[in-house]
């Protein structure tokens, strides 16, 4: 199941040619589907906060802090396969709805783990936000790459994955403002309010800070769930199918028959567990090798999400003349370079280093996961599952940072560990036109999917 890379460019352009990227007549639902990526970006860096204010309150380690990451995605590993059986039964809304349901559910229950001040309530709380986050990906990602032609679905999954990063955004300037308080003892400071009896209330009110945040955006999460509820889907199919027939459900064993799948499913899994320790760490980094508040690092991680939108806004006109995947062969191996200068000149300039990564970082998962679809027809949403799975990455790599962190002393040591995920990223940039199923070796219900207009579900 090879293809040269050169009849693999050639025929990318030839399809894409005069192909629209958006679909035609249902921009109402294609918008409403985009703001989906914006609610998941403002959760899935929140979380970068809570690292740092969660570490403070329980008064944890490194290691103990990234369980954060650990419980929400554990989350997508384990709703991942539910969710495509769901969606195999009764279509992409239906998961989309219920995706937002757990999603939003698991936020307001932040409000009853901060008045019981149990860790391990918050973990559970933000397991069901990952639950949740897996079921709307699952969702959302392989019905962007289908609701319009094949031949641009690189391109249309990186437009609304742009999307992605304003929430980032405004997820931690929102979280920096209204979670950190800006009060950070010094070890005589937090002696004298131990000696006076008001210690335990101080890491009590810094830890009901969260309340409110989860709070509003769960309660809009709802609220969201239920317009979303109202909307009607189109009916996905193979271009070659009857449109007389029910909707193609897919098999999980003629996914075994895929490995430009499963080469995608180890990139997810390298390009999210590296994205996630990345930016996780940067806080605590920028607090153990420079002078800067916890705010100030809050506003360097913003940076890195800017970065990462301008990357996308940048990057994606570009994949309409240079082949997706050699780009992401490049902007793997420049994130290695980036990384690797992190480790060895931690302070300002490893910081500096950091936020230019997410640049290089912005286009990587959207592309190995649209590239990871590419001529699976009716197994789309199966594959989809498969592909969200890999997101656990998020879930293995901060901890391993940690642990590093911790038996060395240092967390620029511990961005080896990010480093080695986009030398994956990078290699499978360049090896993936070597696995993409040709034409002639696809199932047959493997051509392209188009959105059947009329059919609601």
């Amino acid at each position: 199941m090879q293809v040269s890379a050169s009849s693999g460019r050639a025929g990318e352009k030839a399809d894409s040619a005069g192909q629209p990227v958006f679909p035609v007549g249902q921009m109402a639902l294609f918008v409403l589907v985009t703001v989906l990526f914006f609610l998941w970006g403002m959760s899935n860096n929140l979380t970068d906060i809570l690292v740092q204010q969660f570490k403070k309150s329980f008064e944890l380690s490194q290691f103990g802090a990234q369980l954060v990451q650990t419980a929400n995605f554990f989350g997508y590993f384990c709703m991942a396969i539910p969710a495509a059986l769901v969606m195999r039964r009764w279509g992409y809304k239906t998961g989309m709805v219920m995706g937002l349901v757990l999603f939003g559910s698991g936020m307001v229950l932040f409000w009853p783990a901060a008045v019981q001040g149990q860790y391990g309530m918050f973990l559970a709380a933000l397991f069901a936000v990952g639950c949740g986050a897996s079921v709307l990906e699952t969702a959302a990602n392989p019905f962007m790459a289908q609701f319009g032609p094949a031949a641009t679905s690189e391109r249309r999954l990186n437009f609304v994955q742009s999307f992605n990063p304003p929430g980032t955004v405004l997820g931690v300037i929102v979280g920096a403002k209204y979670i950190f308080s800006g009060v950070e003892l010094t070890d005589s400071q937090v002696a004298v309010r131990k000696a006076a009896g008001t210690y335990t209330a101080y890491l009590h009110d810094e830890l009901m800070r969260v309340v409110p945040t989860y709070l509003v955006l769960g309660s809009l999460v709802l609220l969201f769930a239920l317009v979303l509820s109202r909307m009607k889907f189109p009916s996905m199919r193979s271009a070659d199918d009857d449109l007389s027939k029910a909707e193609d459900q897919g098999s999980f064993g003629e996914l075994l028959h895929y490995p430009h799948l499963w080469f995608a499913v180890l990139a997810i899994f390298c390009c999210v567990g590296a994205q996630v320790a990345t930016w996780s760490s940067l806080i605590p980094y920028m607090k153990q090798y420079t002078n800067v508040s916890e705010r100030t690092a809050a506003g360097y991680l913003t940076a890195t999400l800017i970065a990462m939108m301008v990357g996308r806004f940048v990057t994606t006109p570009l994949m309409k003349y240079i082949q997706a995947s050699r780009l992401l062969g490049m902007y793997g191996a420049v994130n290695v370079v980036l990384i690797l200068l992190a480790v060895t000149r931690p302070g300002m300039l490893g910081a500096y280093a950091i936020v230019a990564s997410s640049f290089f970082l912005s286009i990587m998962f959207p592309t190995i996961f649209a590239l990871g679809l590419k001529g699976l027809g009716a197994n789309t949403k199966l594959a989809g599952s498969f592909l969200v799975m890999a997101i656990v990455g998020g879930a293995v790599f901060p901890p391993v940072l940690g642990f590093i962190a911790k038996q060395t002393g240092s967390l620029a040591a511990g961005y080896v560990v990010p480093a080695m995920g986009f030398v994956g990223v990078s290699l499978y940039g360049f090896l993936a036109e070597r696995v993409r199923p040709t034409p002639g070796n696809t199932s047959p219900d493997a051509g392209p999917l188009v959105a059947a207009r009329g059919h609601g579900v």
